[in-house]
């Protein structure tokens, strides 16, 4: 097949079914580590799995790929068919890796648009040798097992076209009808898919239309006439259709157990009908089909089981009669209504593109209720009423399930964690294991892709500086093993996740004594310093309290990218520790970025915004309890505790905003545990407000996050208090 041939759709499905795989790889071998060995499912999985991404690497010509995985699917199914003594299972699990390795940078290459042209021979040879060691004496080379079989299948009577071993006295015959939806792109790969997962359970195999990867058009006789199997295996038609349901885009499945002859026929007759056109789409037989299942019901229940025994049976009683009967052609089994294809895969640019238009959505909405024509007096607004409410009705239940579409679970993310914890803890020698909690946490699919990186570095932390090496823990008498515990959980409309580890804790003294060397206590003195204040030294750029810099930590960086990049989606890091006992990290931050709930206030002429989970209070206060400092700060007095003042007129310029204390109003607004007070003119209500960033030829204004528009048409900036917080934290010090 030609590079012209290869669309984006054909590249993203196998770029998506690629990763996918991998990642279940890298579970299977972490999950594992601790067992040290594969059990039989493990193994099967591994070879599927090798399997599939040999036969999609070659149909999408990317053949250091597909070599790769071929000779790793060659070790595998060596230890499946072998069962082979003494496996060096460390040594295989880090052989796996060193694979998912560089078929991930392959596919990094292939993301940005380039070729992937790293050489696999190294790595081949390396499993060359591997699968060498694990042969026994007695046993022969895989390679030359297969080779036998073949050779013996090539001198029978019968036509057989075999790519796994050869039949044995178990085998069963199978015709089998699948059925895509008519929407389904790529049918003729997807076909492909379907018989590449066959491939590990087959003895022989034939498919029609055969021309699905050289004739682009055969997508089109697919979709018209469905897809024909021929298959010999041992194995159930409960495993044949788990396996087909691996790809995607199934409608319906139909499994017929035949006869031999009935099963030579159909190879005859397909190879003198190669399928390049819809006449040329065989037909068999199904009336009693030993199994119909709908695509997204790979597993039966016992009673469905059963009755495709009970079946079975009858259609051993109906040999006779099918052989004098005219063959049929196929009849597409119908879909129960409620039974159609549960999932489908959609461009994430499509699912932006939704959201900003249901942001725009929400903004019409607001500026048609609050239009000012509707406050005429003597107006009858009765009906235009009802209809609003049934508006705002839907529009809030479309904006939610448009939400609901964005949030992904935090479980792919925790389990990539999984790989860092065990190549770190090899590397530093320590035996440390990962615990996970909450990993079904959902998140905006936005939000996850700025977390990914701070908990990576938050993880390689606690696996390098929290946890002691084995040896210091022994000699401290813990007896427990190193552990690292990643935690995700709602709060509210934020989603909290944790980083804890059972290793030695921060040391306040050492950190204290770093900070003073650099600087960073200013005229303050330890005693003005809160715990939470000194831990928080470790996060700025270039503190590092160890001594030997290490591939992992020591050079002063990580931390702050950690929290520099929690903040840019309005998140914050909190930092708790026991000496001696160990360290929790959490990051703090949104569920969304998208649309928040804002309080909007007026400055002036100039409307601000500011997060409804930021305000503490509004309160109004007598000018007796204004305090002025000599160099112009203010302070406000409110129930005993004093807060600095913050006057958004005098810092943006504005005119015509109101002066006197007692006649506007105090916002109370927090940041980590930091609170301050601005002064506004008046309250102007609340209201969900859609994040608009600020247009790129404007120049960064410093306390202004976004901006949004309001009902009326008017744009109000997002306040962002941060920088005030830590403007007043750099003066104190």
């Amino acid at each position: 097949m030609g590079d012209d041939m290869i669309t984006e759709g054909m590249l993203d499905m196998f770029i998506f079914e690629t990763e996918q795989g991998l990642e279940n790889l890298e579970n299977i071998c972490l999950e594992s580590k601790d067992i040290g060995e594969f059990d039989e499912d493990n193994v099967n999985e591994i070879f599927r799995i090798m399997h599939t991404i040999k036969g999609s690497s070659a149909v999408m010509m990317f053949q250091n790929v597909a070599t790769l995985a071929h000779k790793l699917e060659d070790v595998f199914y060596f230890i499946r068919e072998s069962h082979p003594d003494d496996v060096p299972h460390d040594e295989l699990v880090d052989d796996v890796l060193e694979v998912s390795d560089f078929i991930t940078e392959e596919l990094e290459k292939i993301k940005d648009g380039a070729d992937p042209d790293e050489d696999p021979a190294a790595l081949i040879e390396k499993l060359d040798k591997f699968l060498k060691k694990i042969q026994n004496k007695s046993d022969k080379d895989a390679e030359q097992v297969i080779a036998e079989k073949q050779e013996k299948a090539k001198e029978s009577e019968k036509p057989h076209f075999y790519i796994a071993p050869v039949a044995s006295d178990d085998s069963k015959f199978y015709n089998i009808y699948i059925t895509y939806y008519k929407e389904t792109e790529m049918a003729n790969i997807r076909a492909y898919m379907a018989v590449n997962s066959l491939k590990g359970i087959a003895e022989d195999i034939l498919y029609t239309p055969s021309d699905i990867i050289s004739n682009p058009d055969s997508a089109d006789v697919v979709l018209e006439f469905g897809f024909r199997i021929a298959l010999q295996t041992t194995e159930g038609p409960q495993t044949i259709t788990e396996l087909i349901n691996s790809s995607a885009g199934i409608e319906n499945i139909e499994i017929k157990e035949c006869t031999s002859d009935e099963f030579l026929d159909f190879c005859v007759e397909a190879e003198s009908k190669p399928a390049s056109s819809a006449g040329d789409v065989l037909t068999a037989p199904v009336e009693k089909p030993t199994i119909l299942v709908d695509s997204q019901k790979p597993g039966s229940s016992r009673e469905e089981k059963e009755e495709a025994d009970k079946q079975t049976k009858e259609n051993e009683t109906d040999k006779a009669e099918q052989k004098a009967k005219p063959k049929k052609k196929p009849k597409r089994a119908p879909v129960k209504k409620g039974e159609a294809q549960s999932f489908i895969s959609v461009n994430i640019k499509k699912m932006d593109l939704l959201m900003d238009l249901i942001g725009e959505l929400v903004i019409a909405e607001a500026v048609v209720l609050q239009n000012p024509d509707l406050k005429v007096p003597g107006l009858d607004l009765t009906n235009f009423q009802k209809s609003a409410g049934q508006l705002s009705k839907i529009t809030s239940e479309l904006q939610d399930a448009i939400m609901a579409m964005r949030m992904m679970p935090l479980k792919n993310t925790f389990q990539k964690m999984n790989r860092i914890v065990y190549d770190t803890s090899k590397k530093l020698g320590k035996d440390i294991e990962l615990e996970v909690i909450g990993e079904d946490t959902e998140v905006d699919k936005n939000i996850i892709e700025h977390i990914s990186d701070p908990l990576m570095h938050l993880i390689r932390n606690s696996v390098d500086h929290g946890i002691e090496s084995d040896e210091d823990r022994k000699a401290i008498g813990k007896t427990e093993k190193g552990k690292v515990v990643l935690e995700a959980k709602n709060e509210g409309g934020q989603v909290w996740i944790s980083v804890s580890d059972n290793g030695k804790g921060l040391k306040k003294d050492e950190i204290l004594e770093k900070a003073k060397a650099n600087g960073l206590l200013g005229n303050r003195t330890e005693k003005d310093l809160t715990e939470k204040e000194i831990f928080n030294f470790i996060t700025v750029p270039g503190f590092s309290t160890k001594k030997k810099v290490t591939e992992y930590s020591g050079r002063g960086v990580g931390m702050d990218v950690v929290v520099k990049n929690i903040q840019q989606v309005g998140g914050v890091l909190d930092i708790e520790s026991v000496e001696g006992q160990g360290s929790t990290m959490t990051m703090k931050i949104p569920l969304t970025l998208a649309i928040i709930d804002g309080i909007i206030f007026s400055v002036g002429e100039t409307n601000f915004v500011t997060p409804t989970n930021s305000v503490t209070e509004f309160i109004r206060i007598e000018k007796d309890k204004l305090i002025v400092e000599p160099d112009g700060e203010e302070y406000v007095m409110i129930r005993e505790e004093c807060y600095p003042l913050i006057r958004l007129n005098r810092f943006y310029h504005l005119d015509n905003a109101v002066e006197e204390i007692d006649e506007g109003i105090v916002i109370i607004l927090n940041h980590e545990d930091r609170k301050l007070a601005v002064f506004a003119d008046r309250l102007a209500g609340e209201q969900e407000i859609v994040v608009k960033p600020i247009p790129s030829y404007v120049k960064k204004v410093k306390g202004i996050s976004g901006c949004t528009q309001l009902g009326d048409g008017s744009i109000s900036l997002i306040l962002d208090i941060k920088p005030y917080v830590k403007e007043l934290d750099e003066a104190e010090a």
